[in-house]
């Protein structure tokens, strides 16, 4: 447990409980009573719902307690979309455009590759429906539509079948009268119905409809899913069946309120996230980097990259400061124009399969075990080798204290998996023990290559960044590949296999609104001073009416909405350019633009025309978090009392007599030379011969190249 976690809850509130989700385990976070626990349970694929609720109740024998909050992090969002699983979408748009989410951007994901075939649209052409309507750029109303066309519109939607509708009409952001007139039509079907204007009132009118289809695709299973969960919570607390997602003035005993993060980094109502589940689609990624983000501020550190690396995936992303943020990215080939955290993410866990491709090359993953039938070594069906295998076979892993002796590991069946590839696949591996080293070799360069993406090849030096690792399986790679990049040092939190349900237990309640405006920047005359001048009282006036309406949705969907930060920001280019970057609001917002613009591209031109694109704000309201306490002042050990055995492992092609480290024993300013391996319930660290390991005030393990 992280006893240098501690805090306090508000007085109407006896629980929160993190909930990371993952492809092989399900991490639960507790803070009560000041303090946090922590328990890691096998996930559920097919009934995530129950795998979450199990774990959320094992950790409470006793009952619920009368004020609960379960936060947790979830993949339906990215599943659905990567496996195409998702609602029957209808697609009302301006007529003559049904074809843009089919026709998309000219961009290609492969440039010189003849026979790339782009993901076909989430809605098929007979499902697309046109709609006489005009509204021009300025938001002139040109065309409404009929109340005949909408009446024959309502009967084709029933006629297909259709179990989502996605709206979308041209230049709605800048009129949604056209819009809003349909909606209110096609709501009486009784099924979902995502609004352009409601979701993201931005222009480029390929991204709003990709963005718009993609929440409609997504809204019917979400919705249920949320349901399904909140109602079981429900039935396990032994609280009335009709109890309602989020809670609005009841008494004590209180129904638990259930938030779901969302991929920008804060979280928010389980009802918004029905509704807007486009939202949630990096969900997952999004805890461990707010996580990540949060102790680097405890540790005073000014850049670092989160290191996560779970069971099926690993996920990286670079802090400076903050987080990096986007408003567009691209998942299974869709494009989502929603704020998210700038995270890459590479198919490389614990649970990735190794494999022989045509040309005799060893792959490890994308393909994962999950956690059913899971890596060899768990004994639950398993029989293809997995970096997970891999440990066991050289050692890293200790197969007597794996879950802290809760879940002991099979080394032999692990080795007999490995043994059956090497007899069917044909490859020049020798032994098992050969092909361990291979797998992990393998996987390293597979996350060598994420890390690069987001530092090297995006003008950032790795020397003067520190690695974050966690997941469950980091620490067994991480000095690796700080090694391969020259990062300066490594930093290991306690329980970093459930740091991510850590991080999305702290993220604050986050709602974020847009709206695109289109304005030229005055630059250079006296009259250009009178018109920026003027400029500044119409964005403020704009920005205040925009906060104004995100203040009152925040507060119809949080029942004990109160302190709420605000933050603003403008999208600006060069006349002429078709991407933006995104500065706070201030007077001097047009010199950070041509400085931020330097520093990412090199270059800047301050006697060019600049054109203000979109209106951004994020409003904040806080959560319960728990303090940092320091170690100093706790029971001084010898560094031999923590040692809990000394064991052969392999480190390169070598065997090394290592010392186990209990990590619950270690003390605050012990340092240690490798080879190590130090366990702990969550997670193992791998410290090799070069490194060195030092445990800092606030219990985490600092690991860096002896010599430094």
């Amino acid at each position: 447990m992280p006893q240098h976690l501690r805090g306090t809850l508000p007085y109407n509130l006896d629980m929160r409980i993190g909930v990371d989700t993952g492809g092989t385990f399900t991490d639960c976070v507790i803070f009560e009573g000041g303090e946090i626990r922590i328990l890691k349970v096998f996930s559920t694929p097919q009934n995530p719902a129950r795998g979450i609720v199990d774990g959320v109740f094992r950790a409470l024998p006793g009952g619920a307690p009368r004020g609960l909050e379960i936060i947790h992090g979830t993949t339906i969002g990215t599943n659905s979309l990567l496996e195409r699983r998702g609602a029957r979408v209808a697609l009302v748009t301006t007529a003559g455009f049904e074809d843009l989410i089919e026709i998309g951007r000219q961009n290609r994901p492969r440039l010189y590759d003849f026979n790339v075939r782009r993901e076909p649209p989430l809605v098929p052409r007979s499902l697309r429906f046109g709609v006489g309507e005009r509204t021009a750029a300025s938001g002139e109303i040109l065309q409404s539509p009929t109340s005949a066309e909408i009446k024959s519109l309502k009967d084709r939607i029933l006629g297909a079948r259709a179990e989502s509708v996605a709206l979308c009409f041209l230049f709605s952001f800048s009129n949604p009268t056209n819009e809003r007139r349909v909606a209110r039509a096609l709501r009486k079907l009784g099924i979902p119905v995502s609004v352009s204007h409601e979701i993201l009132p931005e222009f480029r009118e390929y991204e709003r409809l990709s963005t718009i289809a993609t929440n409609a695709f997504l809204a019917p299973r979400m919705g249920k899913y949320l349901k399904s969960l909140v109602h079981i919570v429900g039935e396990r607390s032994a609280l009335p069946r009709d109890v309602k997602i989020q809670s609005r003035g009841l008494p004590h005993p209180r129904p638990p309120c259930v938030y779901v993060m969302q991929s920008s980094g804060g979280i928010t109502t389980a009802e918004r996230a029905a509704r807007e589940p486009v939202r949630t689609i990096l969900s997952g990624p999004a805890g461990g980097v707010v996580a990540a983000a949060w102790l680097a501020h405890q540790t005073g550190m000014e850049r670092a990259i989160s290191f996560d690396m779970g069971g099926t995936s690993t996920d990286v992303c670079l802090i400076e400061g903050a987080p990096r943020l986007t408003n567009e990215t691209t998942l299974g080939g869709l494009s989502v124009a929603v704020p998210v955290l700038d995270v890459h993410s590479v198919g490389a866990g614990g649970g990735s399969i190794a494999r022989i491709d045509a040309g005799g090359a060893l792959r490890v993953g994308p393909e994962s075990a999950g956690s059913v039938p899971g890596p060899a070594c768990y004994d639950r069906g398993g029989k293809l080798p997995t970096v997970t295998d891999a440990h066991v076979l050289l050692g890293r892993l200790d197969p007597e204290c794996f879950l802290g002796g809760s879940y002991p590991l099979n080394a032999a069946a692990a080795e007999r998996a490995f043994r059956k590839f090497l007899n069917g696949s044909g490859s020049a591996f020798k032994s098992p023990l050969d092909l361990a080293r291979g797998i992990v070799a393998v996987a390293n360069a597979n996350m060598d290559r994420a890390l690069r993406v987001i530092s090297v090849e995006s003008g950032h030096d790795p020397r003067e960044f520190s690695l974050v690792s966690f997941g469950g399986a980091g620490g067994l790679h991480a000095a690796d590949l700080a090694r391969a990049l020259g990062l300066g040092s490594v930093i290991v939190p306690q329980n970093p296999g459930a740091f991510s349900a850590l991080g999305i237990l702290i993220s604050d309640v986050v709602k974020d609104a847009s709206l695109s405006v289109l304005r030229t920047v005055p630059n250079g005359s006296l009259d250009a001073k009178r018109g920026f001048q003027s400029l500044l009282r119409a964005l403020e006036s704009d920005l205040g009416r925009l906060e104004a309406a995100a203040r009152k949705q925040l507060r119809s969907e949080q029942s004990n909405a109160g302190r709420t930060a605000v933050s603003r920001f403008l999208d600006l280019r060069y006349r002429g350019q078709a991407y933006e970057l995104t500065v706070p609001f201030a007077p001097d917002f047009l010199a950070r633009f041509h400085r931020e613009h330097e520093k990412t591209y090199g270059y800047a031109h301050r006697g060019r025309a600049v054109e203000i694109v979109n209106l951004r704000l994020r409003l904040t309201m806080p959560t319960p978090k728990p303090s940092v306490r320091r170690l100093g002042s706790g029971v001084r050990r010898k560094l031999s009392e923590a040692i809990a055995g000394i064991k052969p492992v392999w480190f390169e092609s070598r065997l090394w007599e290592t010392p186990t480290y209990s990590r619950v024993k270690l003390s605050a300013g012990m340092r240690f030379q490798g080879p190590a391996i130090i366990g702990e319930y969550s997670s193992t660290t791998v410290l090799p011969p070069d490194f060195v390991c030092e445990v800092d005030k606030q219990g985490n393990l600092i690991l860096q190249r002896a010599g430094k």
